[in-house]
C-alpha cells in the first residue's frame, strides 16, 4: 500500500547525493478545507506546502521554517509553516476582481513576487533569505536559489493537481565518498538528468519505490522508512489572548462598546475566539483595564 502523507529519506550508495520523496494527500486536504480556494491557488499553495516539508528535512533545527510568497499580482500571498516535527500549516490570500481563469501560471497569480524563506530555531539566530520567483515554476524558483546560493547544490520538482501534492529533492552531501570532482560532478548531472524525467502524473500516483524503480533501477539505493506527515495548526485561546493584550487597550474598549465582546480568527484554521469584557480584564489583569 502506498505511503501517503509522508516524508521518506534515500541515499545513492557509494556517493554523496541524497534525496527526499514527499506525498500529501490527507493533511492537504486538511489545510484546504477551512477555505474556499480557487482550484488554481490550491494547486500552488498544494507546491509550496510539498516545497517546505521537502526543504524542512534538509535542515537540521528544532523550530519552525517558513515559505512565504507576497506579490502585487491577484494571489498577494501565499504562507506554509512547517515545524521539525513534520506538521505544517498553511493560508493564501488573494482578490476575486483580479483574479480570471486564465491565471494559472506562477506569474500571473503572483505579479512581481518574491519567496521569503524564514527558519526559526528553538535555539540559536533566526535566518532569512530572499528568493526571487524569476523561474518557471516554484520548483524552478528554489533550485535556482540553491545553484546560486553556497549551500549544498539542491534541486526540487513539485506536482499538485489541487487534491493532492508531491515532490522530489535531491541534494549532493558535504564530500566524504566521493573524492573525485569529476566523479562527483558526473553523478550529480547522471542523477538530476534522470529526475527531469518524472512526469507530474508518475509523482503524483507512484509510490517512492516505484519512483526510485523507475529512475534509478540500475542504482544502489539504500531506502529509509517513511516519516508521517501532518497538518496541524498550533493556534489556541492562550495564545490569542496574548496577541490581544499587545493591542492599545483604548482601541479594545473602543471594540467593546461597539461589539459588546471581541472575536478573533486564526488566519491559517479560521477557528474564532471570542473574547467578553471580562475575559480581557482578567487577561490584563488588575489596574490595567481601562473603563
Amino acid at each position: 500500500m502506498m505511503q501517503t502523507d509522508s516524508a521518506q529519506r534515500f541515499l545513492f550508495e557509494n556517493t554523496d547525493i541524497r534525496g527526499e520523496r514527499v506525498q500529501l494527500d490527507q493533511s492537504l486536504q486538511e489545510a484546504f478545507a477551512p477555505h474556499a480556494y480557487p482550484e488554481m491557488i490550491r494547486v500552488l499553495l498544494g507546491e509550496l506546502a510539498t516545497a517546505a516539508v521537502l526543504l524542512s528535512t534538509t535542515l537540521k533545527f528544532e523550530g519552525k521554517m517558513t515559505l512565504q510568497a507576497r506579490s502585487s499580482g491577484p494571489v498577494s500571498l501565499l504562507m506554509i509553516e512547517c515545524t521539525d516535527k513534520r506538521s505544517f500549516r498553511g493560508v493564501a490570500r488573494w482578490s476575486d476582481e483580479q483574479l480570471s481563469p486564465s491565471d494559472t501560471g506562477l506569474h500571473s497569480l503572483l505579479e512581481n513576487g518574491q519567496l521569503v524563506i524564514t527558519v526559526d530555531p528553538e535555539k540559536g539566530k533566526r535566518y532569512q533569505g530572499v528568493i526571487p520567483l524569476e523561474g518557471e515554476n516554484l520548483a524552478g524558483c528554489l533550485s535556482s536559489y540553491f545553484q546560486q546560493s553556497e549551500q549544498l547544490p539542491t534541486k526540487l520538482w513539485l506536482a499538485c493537481d489541487g487534491e493532492k501534492a508531491a515532490g522530489f529533492l535531491l541534494q549532493a552531501l558535504p564530500h566524504q565518498k566521493d573524492k573525485d570532482l569529476a566523479a562527483r560532478t558526473e553523478h550529480w548531472e547522471h542523477f538530476t538528468v534522470l529526475a527531469e524525467t518524472l512526469k507530474d502524473e508518475e509523482m503524483l500516483e507512484l509510490s517512492t519505490e516505484e519512483v526510485l524503480h523507475r529512475l534509478y533501477h540500475e542504482e544502489d539505493i539504500r531506502l529509509f522508512d517513511g516519516e508521517t506527515i501532518k497538518y496541524h495548526c498550533n493556534c489556541s485561546r492562550e495564545r490569542t489572548g496574548s496577541a490581544l493584550i499587545t493591542v492599545d487597550p483604548a482601541d479594545i474598549q473602543e471594540i467593546l462598546e461597539e461589539q459588546g465582546q471581541i472575536d478573533m480568527d486564526c488566519q491559517f484554521c479560521n477557528t474564532r475566539y471570542t473574547f467578553t469584557e471580562a475575559d480581557i480584564h482578567q487577561l490584563l489583569g488588575t489596574g490595567q483595564t481601562h473603563h
